[in-house]
């Protein structure tokens, strides 16, 4: 009989069964399409050796006037600016007090109880200790950690233990930063903190949520930047690396800096500091419809005033804004029901508002991203596109995606771009984990869906401060992607493993079995690292669509589905043929690899069959 050609449709659908499915993908990880067929992503190396402390949300990169290019990284516990292989912690002080003999050590412990009355502060939150004299054999001076035990004490680690159990210090001057926030989102809980009926009766609605994301903007070749419900600080680039950010409402002029915000930007149109969800003039009480904005070029003068352009505006459609973004000609603004469009209109109006659509939802403030001209975003049971008409975007995984995520983390979710393959990449936590460990792409040029497990917490794609997308991993470090071919997160090169399943298909019709004697593989390396780059092909042969994938036993108990075939670097194209014994009505194709150093990208490899009876 004549070879068989297998030319599968690009992109991977898990809408239907995988037979229904037939002549696609429908399962993968860690693989891209190309040109319509399948291949291997590329790797990641870790940007430095150096790491940073807590779990990264937030990544912003710009570059000085002279072209010194910075990253900001925003942890739950600090804020650093990555630059020449190190991390620069300008973690703003949110407060100084000072102590007296509020040092308590124990005989034989490096732990150290500090008095603080009403402290405030959150766990996790770091501290700096100055002027104390020593206890207990030890001197309390510099940086450390805080662990809450009391609205009026806490616990810190000293560098070495203490001589004996004592109290004193003498008058120190402790130097708070700002609270650090939750690795992870704890949702509202109690009766009536969720849908109607959701909690215990008679328990109040309470939440202990301190999620941390930080939002970041450059002001020129400044940094605006603050936690998420915090307070707004700056940092002036000409004050060096080793200087922390202040507080916006400690600038000269400084006058109605919002106190506390939900999100904010600098906006392209004549320069505009715009906060959303904030407090109102004269209030400390977060108005989570309320946007505000300081004049023109002016980051911290907030009054309006008829002389300058400062001023408000107050959304209708929602409770609370989720998400803002700017775009090519607008800011869109998502709230909990609906999406709007800020524009700048200049005095005496300013900016105008303008309701794009209502119904909506998206899952996070960080889960849309903006390529080509087109607004992508998750929404909570489904993806949406927004082109200059709001459209629901049709997804060959929604229902799989759907049905796998952890609802409640979904503050989790992030998006960002891979212009240089087209894609939207999506992250989020899975149903039965409260960490980030899988993703979502969309390639929007091929208008095809792709998935896989890959653990990462915020990713900027490439830029002024790097030729390469970054992401921050588990590990406390950043990592480029797309850099070679393995997985260099850690000192340690691992590989990559990669793989991808078509759906079933007929060998023949379906009714009659066939046997399949020969492989012609069609499979290209290029790009590998490795001295012979291999990969294994399978061929899962099925009796029908509800049988499960033959046993090899069937075939004399020795496995003659496997195909592997190792190469030279370069080669693009097998010419040879593999010999193998299958036997079904439908089958499946796997292709997938796991060794150190391979890149491969499948083709429209060819099987040999005949005709094999109708019995089994």
């Amino acid at each position: 009989m004549p070879l068989k050609k297998l030319q599968l449709k690009p992109g991977v659908n898990r809408e239907n069964t995988r037979y229904t499915s037939e002549g696609g993908w429908y399962s993968c990880d860690k693989i891209r399409f190309r040109q319509g067929t399948p291949e291997k992503i590329g790797g990641w190396q870790r940007v430095s050796t150096n790491t940073y402390n807590g779990v990264c949300r937030s990544l912003w990169q710009w570059a000085t006037l002279i072209g010194v290019a910075y990253l900001g990284v925003g942890t739950n516990t600090k804020y650093y600016i990555y630059y020449g292989g190190a991390y620069y912690d300008i973690t703003p002080i949110a407060s100084t007090v000072t102590l007296t003999n509020p040092f308590t050590t124990t005989a034989g412990s490096p732990t150290v109880t500090v008095s603080s009355i009403s402290h405030g502060i959150t766990d996790g939150t770091f501290v700096t200790f100055s002027g104390a004299t020593p206890v207990g054999g030890l001197t309390i001076s510099g940086e450390y950690q805080i662990t809450v035990l009391t609205v009026d004490s806490y616990t810190i680690t000293a560098s070495s233990n203490a001589s004996s159990s004592a109290t004193g210090g003498g008058t120190v001057t402790a130097e708070y930063q700002v609270n650090a926030g939750s690795a992870i989102f704890t949702p509202l809980s109690g009766w009536g903190a969720g849908p109607w009926g959701f909690g215990t009766w008679g328990s109040g609605a309470t939440t202990t949520d301190t999620f941390r994301v930080w939002n970041h903007q450059n002001f020129g070749e400044d940094l605006l930047y603050g936690p998420k419900g915090g307070a707004l600080y700056y940092w002036d680039a000409s004050s060096g690396l080793t200087s922390r950010g202040v507080a916006l409402t400690s600038l000269s002029g400084a006058t109605d800096v919002p106190t506390v915000q939900t999100l904010f930007l600098v906006s392209d149109a004549s320069r505009f500091v715009i906060a959303f969800g904030c407090n109102d003039y004269g209030s400390s009480d977060l108005d989570p419809m309320l946007i505000r904005w300081s004049d023109q070029e002016s980051a911290a003068n907030w009054t309006p005033a008829a002389t300058n352009q400062a001023g408000s505006l107050r959304l209708s459609h929602g409770s609370k804004i989720e998400a803002v973004l700017q775009t090519r000609q607008e800011i869109l603004i998502w709230t909990d029901t609906s999406l709007y469009g800020l524009q700048y209109l200049g005095a005496p109006i300013v900016w105008g508002s303008q309701l794009l659509t209502d119904n909506i939802t998206i899952v996070s403030d960080r889960a849309m991203a903006v390529a080509a001209g087109v607004t992508y975003w998750m929404g909570q049971d489904k993806f949406y596109s927004y082109d200059g008409r709001v459209n629901t975007l049709s997804c060959d995984l929604r229902q799989y995606i759907f049905s796998d995520i952890n609802r409640g983390q979904y503050a989790q979710i992030f998006a960002s771009t891979n212009e240089q393959f087209n894609e939207i990449w999506w992250f989020y936590c899975s149903e039965d984990s409260t960490t980030v460990d899988k993703y979502v792409v969309f390639n929007y040029l091929e208008r095809v869906w792709y998935y896989g497990d890959m653990a990462r917490t915020a990713w900027v794609d490439l830029g002024v401060s790097t030729d390469y997308p970054i992401a921050a991993t588990y590990v406390n470090n950043l990592v480029q992607h797309e850099v070679g071919n393995d997985d260099n997160a850690t000192e340690t090169t691992l590989p990559i493993s990669a793989y991808i399943t078509s759906s079933e298909f007929d060998i023949e019709d379906g009714e009659n079995f066939g046997f399949i004697w020969r492989v012609l593989p069609d499979v290209t390396f290029r790009g590998s690292s490795a001295a012979s780059p291999s990969a294994t092909m399978t061929l899962l042969p099925l009796q029908n669509s509800g049988s499960g994938y033959n046993s090899p036993a069937s075939v004399g108990g020795v496995d003659f589905g496997a195909v592997t075939r190792t190469a030279t670097v370069p080669i693009e194209q097998f010419t040879g043929q593999i010999n193998v014994r299958v036997r079904g009505r439908q089958m499946a194709l796997k292709m997938e690899s796991s060794a150190i150093g391979v890149q491969w990208q499948l083709g429209s490899p060819r099987i040999d069959l005949r005709m094999d009876g109708r019995k089994s």
